[in-house]
């Protein structure tokens, strides 16, 4: 008898990514396509709804044909499939369930200057009722740009990209509880939408669909653009992708760092119960976040860095377009000291702080070649997690230890200079944590029991 089969599915900044697992949590297999962004002027960027379709249409069928190829069973199928994904960005949606607008990217700066237009008195309130500082990131800047670009949002609902995707796929409309968490709409006390805010940003009370926790089932997968193999699939949202990377090795302890290295760079603490608003307010002057779990009933504390950004940018600007180049680079990284061979000063860094993203390079001597460029990188990114981890240990108790997980911690440059500043480095033996996190979820709803399914994990 052949096992069954689910699918964790990852909307990441970078690529798009799909996990099949089998029955038992056995990995079978990962296919990826890059996110079809479109860049626009000054570091706008944005994402069509047809093209992510699109994307994870070819990506799923791709993958459907390859498993059923890697299995040999040629009707081989998809029994439940997970999303997860990348917070912030997202769509308007209509009443049709049409996107309305482009789904600005999360590290796109628009919006930074529309959110200080919000009362005083709710911008006074907002980190410590949402738990999210008050800037470009957060889903509610984006949205007073489209506002005020035309859109009305009186008649519109805001979706997360995976609720979107899921939404599309034929599953419930809904918005996930840590999901809704990276809006800047919820709040984190009552766990329900901040009505004032809502009304202040001239939108309806259905603006957000109705919330649900990670792993909730929301129906089959039946729309005619979803290929075969993953059709009739049970659908569900796993949540923001670095929360549910957390959970792909099991349950973590309350002492350690969970770090997850994408475009964005982020160090997570699982606590039992939300920080006061005093205590969420205090963590967001330094842009940490202190928001809901994909685990009910756990919060997070998500301080984080855009050190992948800037890490990406440095290769692009080195001329490293591709994976050699990148080994290569990594191994002349490692040939020289972590501080550089060259004087103190010849190369600076700046740009890792979350509310930034921008690559500053000062050059005051001869000799830097990509690698003590690279290497420049990592040591300002580290700088900027020294303060993080400062400020997170005057509200929790310090970390004892940390798992790095990511694409970027296959870099053994990367390795080194973050042991140099996490306590009790170990890294994950997995590619794909944020996919294989999601395929966990599918499990958990394929068994209807997620704590035994997020137990697989740590296997």
């Amino acid at each position: 008898m052949s096992r069954r089969h689910v699918a964790g599915l990852d909307l990441g900044s970078t690529g798009i990514k799909v996990l099949i697992a089998d029955e038992l949590g056995t990995e079978v297999l990962v296919r990826q396509q890059p996110t079809p962004w479109r860049a626009g002027p000054g570091g706008t960027t944005e994402l069509d709804a047809d093209a992510l379709v699109g994307t994870v249409r070819v990506l799923l069928s791709t993958a459907a044909r390859d498993l059923r190829a890697a299995i040999d069973d040629p009707v081989a199928t998809i029994e439940v499939l997970a999303v997860s994904g990348m917070g912030e960005t997202g769509f308007l949606v209509d009443r049709d369930g049409r996107a309305v607008g482009p789904g600005i990217a999360w590290f796109d700066p628009r919006g930074r200057a529309e959110i200080e237009t919000l009362p005083e008195h709710v911008l006074d309130e907002f980190a410590g009722r949402t738990g999210l500082p008050a800037g470009a990131q957060v889903s509610v800047a984006k949205l007073i740009y489209l506002r005020d670009a035309g859109v009305d949002l009186r008649t519109v609902r805001w979706f997360n990209l995976p609720e979107f995707l899921a939404m599309t796929m034929g599953a419930e409309a809904v918005s996930e509880y840590s999901l809704a968490s990276r809006t800047g709409l919820l709040d984190q006390d009552s766990g329900k939408p901040w009505l004032e805010l809502i009304e202040h940003l001239g939108a309806s009370e259905s603006l957000l669909p109705p919330l649900v926790h990670a792993g909730t089932p929301l129906g089959a997968a039946n729309a005619s653009w979803v290929p075969d193999g993953f059709l009739g699939a049970q659908v569900t949202v796993a949540g923001h992708d670095h929360l549910v990377s957390a959970v792909s090795g099991g349950v973590i302890s309350h002492d350690r760092y969970h770090v997850s290295m994408g475009t964005a760079e982020v160090l997570l603490r699982v606590i039992d119960e939300p920080l006061s608003f005093d205590d969420r307010a205090e963590l967001a002057r330094y842009l940490i976040n202190s928001v809901r779990h994909v685990i009910p009933g756990k919060s997070v504390i998500v301080a984080g860095v855009k050190s992948g950004l800037l890490m990406r940018r440095a290769l692009q600007l080195s001329g490293i377009t591709d994976r050699a180049g990148r080994d290569r680079l990594d191994d002349d990284a490692c040939a020289l000291p972590l501080e550089g061979a060259l004087d103190p000063g010849s190369v600076e860094v700046r740009g890792a702080r979350n509310d930034d993203g921008v690559l500053f390079l000062t050059v005051r001597g001869d000799g830097v070649s990509p690698a003590e460029l690279f290497n420049a990188v990592l040591r300002h990114s580290n700088d900027e997690i020294r303060l993080l981890i400062d400020v997170m240990d005057r509200v929790i108790a310090p970390a004892r230890s940390s798992l790095l997980t990511g694409g970027w911690a296959g870099m053994t440059s990367v390795r080194r200079a973050r042991a140099a500043v996490l306590p009790g480095l170990v890294v994950s033996g997995r590619d794909q944590d944020t996919a294989y996190g999601a395929a966990l979820f599918a499990l958990g709803l394929l068994e209807s029991d997620l704590p035994a399914a997020v137990s697989r994990g740590s296997a």
